[in-house]
């Protein structure tokens, strides 16, 4: 039996610089190869793309010629947040549509005939750009802007962009000629309904306040003011009646006292005329004076009660008084009454008696002052009448007040709210009212061309440099790929070769001290075979790189180039 021998596994000692400088000469092949072969491939590549060139248009947004301070504007979207809205109209399958089957344009001729239409016009649509510099940014929004188009023909980019110049002016017109007429449309109905409304609240509150005349809280100072005059009037009245009853009084009391004067005349002229000095007419003077006492008395004394209660010292004084004179009066007539009795017990005489002048002239005079005094009572009577009807009305126009009064507390709420709405009402068809007149005055600037609008600041030109493919970098990416792919064969080719290379790696494997070195003998002939072999490898691959990159160079100044 042979016994099996081990291994004992050795780790890789690290590389220095030379050691990476001889595994590169080892390998140049596997580095070399790849790195020229990506540079054809690049090279190539770059030359087969097709140029694409950028074609762009500046524009400007001037501002509105009439400043808001004097006509306001009905649009609260400025021109700048239109933008994308009018990129969204211009981009539109349909516009698209219409430009990539102008025939001026023939646009994407080879993807209409491979393609559907709608991925051509995704296809477009990706290749407009809105370009918006922050240089040109402010406050007011964006002022200037760009409208640019990438097209692998030139001609044919400048004359898209200025078509889609003019689709966003158009545009830009018609969206705020639409807007205006929305606009007014809109404010027409709302103010054809709001007068509508504000008619049925006007009626509404018209309706109330002819129903409540009188009653409204607008109308409760003057209630209030009607009211305090009536009282005024009415206590100026019962005034007037508690002078008239005074009156009345004085009048009835002066004709009582008349009439008791012209009964002492009649008395006085059938008895037998006296002398001045004699008792009798002693007494009738004294009797005549006591009545006066009594009747001003009396006359006092209701003055005083129409004041007063019974319980005032002055009244009972005066009834005290006045119960004393009428019985001295009612002594003095009952004496006089005595007298006359005896007198007629007498024989008469035989003389004839005389006329008494003087007492007729004091009946006449009497009978006089009762006609004058009945004639002033009956006026006090219908005054009072009328004083009383007047009181009548004036209470009843009081209280009719004090009902108003008290409804208009009840009336209030709905009133206000009546008021409130017809207000409510008002501002709101004023409103609508001063926005129709200015949404008016904005299509009149619209049609005037007076408003914000677009403008070409730089006309597309045509485009004498591609903006891609960009080739240099092409390449470079493509050496540089080569590059790293090429290194990481040689790489693996040396992971793979296990063998010893230089001394170093004697020594570090080993551990034994190194005598001599012999160099590898080689058979002559098949070195310079080998060498042979990889110089034609070389060189067919250096003539098939050169002949590629010819012929992508002819391909390129003949159908790429000139497009």
């Amino acid at each position: 039996m042979t016994a099996t021998q081990s291994y004992i596994p050795v780790s890789r000692r690290a590389l220095d610089l030379e050691d990476y400088i001889n595994v590169a000469r080892r390998h140049s092949g596997w580095i070399f190869g790849p790195l020229f072969a990506g540079f054809v491939v690049s090279f190539i590549v770059g030359c087969s793309l097709q140029n694409v060139y950028q074609a762009t248009a500046t524009m400007q947004i001037r501002p509105s010629q009439i400043s808001t301070n004097l006509v306001e504007s009905t649009i609260n979207q400025q021109l700048t947040e239109r933008i994308e809205q009018l990129k969204s109209t211009v981009t539109s399958r349909q516009s698209l549509s219409s430009l990539i089957q102008d025939p001026k344009l023939n646009l994407y001729p080879e993807e209409r005939a491979k393609l559907p239409l709608e991925d051509v016009e995704d296809e477009m649509r990706d290749k407009i750009a809105i370009l918006i510099s922050p240089d040109n940014v402010t406050k007011q929004g964006v002022s200037v802007f760009k409208i640019a188009f990438s097209y692998r023909r030139r001609k044919e980019a400048q004359m898209t962009v200025q078509a889609l110049v003019s689709q966003f002016i158009d545009q830009s017109k018609v969206s705020e000629r639409t807007q205006q007429n929305t606009l007014k449309e809109f404010f027409s109905d709302e103010l054809s309904q709001a007068k509508a409304d504000l008619e049925k609240k006007n009626e509404a509150l018209t309706a109330f306040r002819k129903a409540n005349e009188g009653r409204l809280p607008e109308q409760e100072g003057m209630n209030m003011a009607a009211l305090s005059s009536l009282q005024g009037q009415v206590n100026t009245i019962n005034a007037e009646l508690g002078r008239l009853q005074n009156d009345k009084v004085n009048i009835e009391t002066n004709i009582t006292y008349l009439k008791s004067e012209l009964g002492m005349t009649d008395l006085l002229a059938d008895d037998i005329p006296v002398s001045v000095s004699s008792p009798v007419f002693r007494q009738n003077e004294d009797l005549l004076q006591m009545n006066k006492q009594i009747d001003s008395a009396e006359l006092q004394l209701q003055q005083l009660r129409q004041t007063y209660r019974e319980s005032y010292p002055n009244i009972r004084n005066l009834v005290n008084q006045l119960a004393l004179l009428k019985k001295r009066r009612d002594d003095l007539i009952a004496t006089q009454e005595k007298q006359k009795a005896a007198e007629a017990a007498k024989p008469a005489a035989e003389q004839k008696k005389p006329t008494n002048a003087r007492m007729a002239i004091s009946r006449n005079q009497i009978e006089g002052d009762i006609t004058k005094n009945n004639a002033l009572l009956v006026n006090n009577q219908h005054d009072q009448e009328f004083r009383r009807k007047d009181l009548e009305q004036k209470n009843k126009e009081i209280e009719n007040y004090r009902a108003r009064l008290a409804a208009t507390s009840a009336l209030e709420a709905e009133y206000a709210d009546l008021r409130r709405d017809a207000v409510v009402a008002t501002e709101k068809y004023e409103k609508l009212q001063h926005s129709q007149d200015l949404t008016r005055e904005n299509a009149e600037l619209v049609q005037r061309g007076a408003t914000e609008f677009l403008d070409v600041l730089d006309p597309p030109t045509v485009p004498q440099k591609p903006t891609s493919p960009n080739r240099p970098l092409i390449v470079g990416v493509g050496i540089a790929i080569s590059l790293m792919l090429g290194l990481a064969l040689a790489g693996v080719q040396e992971a793979k070769d296990a063998s010893l290379k230089n001394l170093k790696d004697v020594r570090a494997y080993t551990n034994l001290p190194v005598l001599c070195s012999i160099p590898l003998l080689e058979n002559t002939l098949l070195v310079k075979r080998k060498r042979r072999i990889t110089y034609l490898a070389w060189s067919a691959a250096v003539i098939v790189g050169i002949l590629a990159i010819g012929a992508s160079l002819v391909y390129y100044y003949q159908f790429i180039a000139n497009t």
